[in-house]
């Protein structure tokens, strides 16, 4: 199952809407063939691994660390697959949370008489696909919220100054880190104060584009703002408010960009309408590299999957600097909230605080 979990890893940040699946065939305690999906639409990790094991699979047992699909989607059930190779028995690592899949595949097979076994290195199989199963069961993108920060908690100076905090190992990561994700978001602060490019450079490229969004509620924009370079490789996705001016809103689009125009609560885009939105996009992973204010809306909406901080080892200072997260403060430090599976990383002079909120409204 360890293997099978490598193989899937393989395939990381091209399988979206998909999971990351691995499969291993091993028959009289030989390994016969591995096997991993690699896209949507392209081949299952099952039918991967049948189709190098060739006559070889059959009475073998396979292991694969997300229930096989039992349906026509994109490709054919792979049950039938491993059915008709006279596969003997499969090791399942977790039951698949999608609701068309979840619990069928297992019974189709023990209904031809394959010996099934459920549960093996389970928590190990869901946290590789904690994206995937937070799309099956809330329905929305997995986000994670990144920010480089100063050793006092300081994203820029008061004038906005925040190149650059990190240095360009931790930058490079950041763009590994983009090229991981279906998406990524800032404000429209974001980009008229530091016009990023929000593309991964200097890394393999994925399978499917990273797509850059931009909260921008009256869709007002920079005219040369650099995301309108490489838009035909990379989409720009500019979410505006109901009430944003049409003209506005022809502007952007005739520059390329695609405008959706969204619910507004208390002077703001609805989160909740946008996770809607993204989720029935296919987008299933978002990267959130806004300022304070886009941040400081995602953590009070407990929208926070994920952090990942990289930390300077530098003081800057004052009260007036901008912190990670903005918005009201709590009252007591007991409403902190913590981080659980933290990892702590070191990219040159910078280190990479990557950990889950949890307690309150982060309560998994």
């Amino acid at each position: 199952m360890r293997l099978a979990l490598e193989e899937a890893r393989r395939a990381l940040g091209d399988t979206s809407p998909n999971p990351m699946v691995g499969c291993v065939l091993v028959r009289d305690g030989h390994l016969i063939a591995t096997g991993y999906h690699r896209k949507a639409g392209e081949a299952h990790a099952e039918q991967a691994a049948l189709s190098a094991a060739g006559d070889q699979a059959k009475g073998a047992t396979a292991y694969v660390n997300l229930e096989p699909c039992n349906h026509w989607g994109r490709t054919p059930p792979c049950t039938r697959a491993l059915i008709a190779a006279g596969v003997a028995r499969v090791v399942v690592g977790v039951t698949d949370p999608n609701p068309i899949v979840s619990g069928r595949g297992i019974l189709a097979l023990r209904e031809a008489g394959v010996r099934v076994d459920v549960g093996v290195l389970e928590d190990e199989c869901r946290k590789l696909n904690r994206v995937f199963f937070t799309n099956m069961l809330q329905r929305r993108p997995w986000v994670v919220l990144k920010a480089a920060i100063t050793l006092d908690g300081k994203i820029a100076t008061p004038s906005g100054d925040s190149k650059w905090i990190t240095g360009p190992e931790a930058r490079l990561e950041v763009h590994r880190l983009r090229a991981a994700m279906d998406a990524v978001l800032v404000g429209s602060g974001t980009v008229w104060k530091d016009d990023p490019l929000l593309t991964p450079r200097e890394v393999e490229k994925r399978l499917t584009p990273t797509r850059r969004i931009v909260l921008s509620r009256m869709a007002r924009l920079p005219p040369a703002m650099r995301l309108l370079r490489d838009i035909e490789e990379y989409p720009l996705l500019v979410i505006a408010g109901e009430d944003a001016p049409p003209q506005a809103v022809f502007e952007l689009e005739a520059r390329g960009a695609q405008v959706i125009q969204s619910p507004v609560e208390k002077d703001r885009i609805s989160l909740t309408a946008l996770m809607k939105e993204l989720h029935e996009r296919e987008i299933r992973s978002l990267l959130v590299e806004g300022g304070a204010a886009v941040h400081g809306s995602f953590w009070k909406a407990g929208l926070a999957d994920q952090l990942k901080l990289f930390v300077s080892p530098r003081i800057l200072g004052g009260q007036d600097a901008p912190s990670f997260i903005g918005g009201p403060s709590p009252e007591r430090i007991g409403d902190a909230v913590g981080l659980e599976e933290l990892t702590v990383s070191r990219f040159g002079a910078d280190w990479l605080f990557d950990g889950l909120p949890t307690g309150g409204r982060f309560q998994r």
